[in-house]
């Protein structure tokens, strides 16, 4: 009987301990982040990749129809190195799956951008694959194989590969913010932070970049690397801090979380083998908020859950139909 009395005292004592730790507000990753919002406004709409089921992906011709036709208000895009250190806009690390490479080379190998020049990479045709709502493929044949004039016509229907310094000096004295995400690993990937962090803090310093900006990656050592030379550039978690987020809000023991990120970017469920966690929950919102994290949900495309993300509190939602996005804050009132 002592020792069960004993028991129960022991775990009552263990239980009052993570009540206590639970409510100890957790510490502010960032006093003021303009990447949430005040409760009840609209969540900032974010074009992933520019919008890519309107223009083709990553493309001066998406950047613009999104920004200047659609007013989104943060431009969500990746960046991959070429082998003469331009950082340029695209999601893979090959240009095969947007570009007529193949059909150009005559070859189905990879075509990486690493191994490339940028002044190489001008000769593709970045809307060739590109398939509208109608199913149509206006821009495949916008050149020919061997037309002289390829880089000429592409570049003027703004369908080449662009550089973020492009990016940067045709938005830096609007009010858009950018999502970018790094996709080079290890000294490349850390040749891009410096890149990045030299033309917001110097280049662009006057237009506040820094503060517009988020830096993700899901390199760890990446993530680590800008964390300890760049510690006021503004980053999205790593799959391990954002997985760490995850589980320790799961067992409501925030104190623990240590995560620095200012922005929780998440899919609404993950799959952790046999189960599929849930992550469009008041919960992990709640709970990034009480640490001034901005909560940010991908990639978001039918009008349904976007209403109910909206509803939750989600401060950007990414989406690659912005316009659909638009229409639905019009129809709740925003």
């Amino acid at each position: 009987m002592n020792f069960n009395t004993k028991s129960l005292k022991i775990v009552l004592f263990i239980l009052i301990i993570l009540m206590v730790i639970n409510i100890i507000p957790p510490k502010q990753v960032i006093e003021n982040n303009p990447f949430i919002i005040e409760k009840g406004n609209r969540p900032l709409v974010a074009a992933h990749r520019g919008g890519k089921n309107l223009n083709p992906e990553n493309t001066f011709k998406a950047f613009d129809y999104a920004i200047n036709e659609l007013e989104i208000d943060i431009l969500e895009l990746d960046l991959v190195s070429t082998s003469d250190k331009h950082v340029v806009s695209i999601h893979n690390l090959t240009i095969n799956a947007s570009s007529d490479v193949e059909e150009i080379t005559g070859s189905n190998d990879s075509y990486y951008v690493g191994e490339h020049t940028y002044e190489e990479l001008l000769n593709f045709n970045f809307g060739y694959k590109f398939t509208n709502e109608l199913g149509e493929q206006p821009y495949k044949d916008l050149v020919t194989k061997d037309q002289e004039n390829r880089k000429e016509v592409i570049k003027a229907n703004h369908l080449n590969i662009s550089t973020i310094d492009e990016i940067f000096a045709a938005y830096h004295d609007t009010d858009l913010m950018f999502i970018v995400e790094i996709k080079d690993k290890g000294e490349v990937g850390f040749e891009v932070a410096d890149h990045l962090y030299e033309l917001m803090n110097s280049t662009y310093q006057a237009d506040h970049l820094l503060q517009r900006v988020i830096v993700g990656t899901f390199n760890g050592e990446v993530e680590e690397y800008i964390k300890n030379n760049y510690p006021y550039m503004y980053r999205g978690g790593s799959v391990a801090s954002v997985t760490k987020f995850v589980i320790t809000q799961m067992l409501a023991i925030n104190i623990i979380d240590d995560g620095t990120f200012i922005a929780l970017q998440i899919p609404t469920s993950e799959k952790a083998g046999p189960i599929t966690l849930k992550l469009d929950k008041a919960t992990f919102v709640n709970r990034a908020h009480m640490r001034n994290m901005s909560v940010q949900y991908w990639t978001i495309n039918e009008k349904e859950e976007m209403r109910r993300l909206i509803k939750l509190g989600a401060d950007v939602i990414m989406t690659d139909n912005p316009d659909i996005l638009i229409e639905l804050l019009e129809e709740m009132g925003f």
